[in-house]
């Protein structure tokens, strides 16, 4: 590929998701059978989510990964394919299963289980030098469940990207270990431009006590910095003044993925030329959206719908 025939190269995790809806999905041990709403398989995934929403917001979207040679594979690279995402990159691993999460969801409010299978071994290696090249913007997700393969490379990585002209970002989700990064993470933020993690991941990353010392901790890393906050909206520093968005209110069915939708909102509005504040803005629409439908997907808007509730987003200092 020529240099920036790519909008985003996403680089994360890949695996479906079996989502459990209710109004009580909490199992009861014992061998006893509850019912619920429904289940289904879905497109999982931080990564995966994040690069369709890109795709449906009309962006030009490639997924490196790497998933099982099974079913589950199948599904996922048929999904991608079906929303727009290029798959070259998804590596196909014959020696591990596709990794899979099971999402239990009341709404408000969810609990995840994963099983990381092949995920775990993507490498900086995987990536092709011609997809980095090509890209606008680079974005890494879920670095933690990655940490042991991708995180050794993923700083050299995050630099090329940025010697080529992309801008870099980055959202480390949750970490199941509690370690909350080492050197290999310290290094990929000083490539990194724009650091997305929820509250609580910007608290244990920074290791504040408050969103305030966390912002400082963290800008001080390198990156610009936009914090998650869910219903309530999001979190960023200009200089040295701090902004708020406020997302218009919706009733949610799902919020699975909807931090995923949120970063693909914003990665589209700084690449449609916005601000900050107007990207974070379109991120909010993005991620209230979402939560309209089950999954991370269903309810992805197209960037004329996600446009229009943008501009119910209000902005103000913090």
């Amino acid at each position: 590929m020529s240099p920036h025939e790519l909008d985003l190269l996403v680089i994360g995790d890949c695996n479906p998701d079996v989502l459990v809806l209710g109004d009580d999905v909490t199992p009861a041990f014992g061998q006893q059978e509850k019912l619920v709403s429904g289940i289904s398989l879905v497109i999982g995934g931080s990564g995966s989510i994040t690069a369709v929403a890109a795709a449906r917001l009309g962006l030009r979207v490639a997924l490196a990964a790497a998933v099982g040679d099974d079913p589950a594979g199948e599904f996922m690279l048929a999904q991608l394919a079906g929303e727009g995402v290029g798959t070259s990159a998804v590596a196909v691993r014959r020696e591990e299963p596709t990794g899979m999460t099971v999402a239990l969801s009341e709404g408000k409010d969810r609990a995840i289980l994963t099983a990381t299978g092949a995920m775990a071994t993507l490498t900086a290696q995987d990536v092709p030098a011609s997809l980095l090249a090509a890209a606008r913007h680079v974005h890494v997700s879920s670095y933690f469940l990655m940490e042991r393969s991708l995180g050794p490379g993923l700083a050299a990585l995050l630099t090329a990207a940025r010697a080529g002209g992309a801008r870099t970002s980055l959202d480390t989700n949750w970490d199941p270990a509690q370690r909350w990064g080492d050197g290999s993470l310290r290094a990929a933020l000083a490539a990194t431009d724009l650091l997305l993690p929820n509250e609580a991941e910007a608290l244990h990353l920074s290791g504040a006590a408050t969103l305030a010392q966390a912002m400082t901790v963290l800008t001080a890393a390198g990156p610009e910095l936009v914090i998650k906050l869910g219903a309530r909206g999001a979190l960023w520093a200009e200089g040295a003044r701090q902004y708020r968005a406020e997302p218009p209110p919706v009733t949610p069915a799902d919020t699975t993925g909807a931090g995923d939708c949120f970063n693909a909102g914003v990665i589209a509005g700084l690449l449609g030329g916005l601000g900050l504040a107007g990207a974070v803005a379109l991120g909010c629409a993005t991620g209230a959206a979402s939560t309209l439908g089950p999954g991370g997907t269903a309810a992805c808007p197209d960037l004329a719908a996600a446009q229009a509730l943008a501009r119910s987003v209000t902005v103000r200092p913090a």
